[in-house]
C-alpha cells in the first residue's frame, strides 16, 4: 500500500479518537499507521503483510504501555472539579442551636446536621452560612 495511504488512514484515526467520546484507544491506531507512512515512504519496496503486520504490532504495544501511563498523566494535570460544595451556602436554622452545639438546619429543602461553629447562639429560623463540611454535618455560623 502506498505511504500516503497509510498517512491518510493515520489522519482519520486521530480525528476519530478527536470526534469520539471513547477511552483513549484509536489514538494508537492512528499514530501506528502515520508511522508505517514513514517507514512505507523510506523503504518503497516494504511488503504489504510486513507493513499490516507493522502497523498491528505498534498499535498493540503502544496501547499496553503507553495508554495507563498517559491516562495518569492527563488526569493528574486536570484539577478535581468541585462537584457540589456546600461551603458559602446560606442555611436556615429548624431550632435554636447553641454556640458548639449540633442541631438542625435546611438547606436545598434538605434537613442537615449542623455545629454552632459561631460565638453566639443561633435562633429558629435565622440565616446562616456554611463554612465547611466534615460528613453530613455542616459548620455554620452565624451570616
Amino acid at each position: 500500500m502506498a505511504w500516503w495511504m497509510w498517512a491518510a488512514i493515520g489522519f482519520l484515526l486521530l480525528v476519530g479518537e478527536l470526534l469520539t467520546p471513547g477511552g483513549f484507544y484509536i489514538v494508537f491506531f492512528g499514530v501506528s499507521g502515520l508511522c508505517v507512512a514513514l517507514v512505507s515512504a523510506v523503504f518503497p519496496g516494504f511488503p504489504l503483510w510486513a507493513q499490516w503486520l507493522l502497523f498491528s504490532l505498534l498499535a498493540l504495544v503502544a496501547l499496553l504501555f503507553f495508554r495507563r501511563p498517559l491516562l495518569e498523566w492527563f488526569r493528574s494535570r486536570s484539577p478535581a472539579p468541585q462537584v457540589d460544595s456546600l461551603a458559602g451556602e446560606i442555611a436556615v436554622a429548624m431550632e435554636e442551636i447553641p454556640s458548639g452545639a449540633i442541631g438542625k438546619v435546611e438547606l436545598r429543602g434538605s434537613a442537615w446536621s449542623a455545629q454552632n461553629i459561631g460565638d453566639g447562639p443561633l435562633a429558629r429560623g435565622q440565616r446562616c452560612r456554611v463554612e465547611r463540611v466534615e460528613g453530613l454535618t455542616l459548620h455554620i455560623r452565624s451570616c
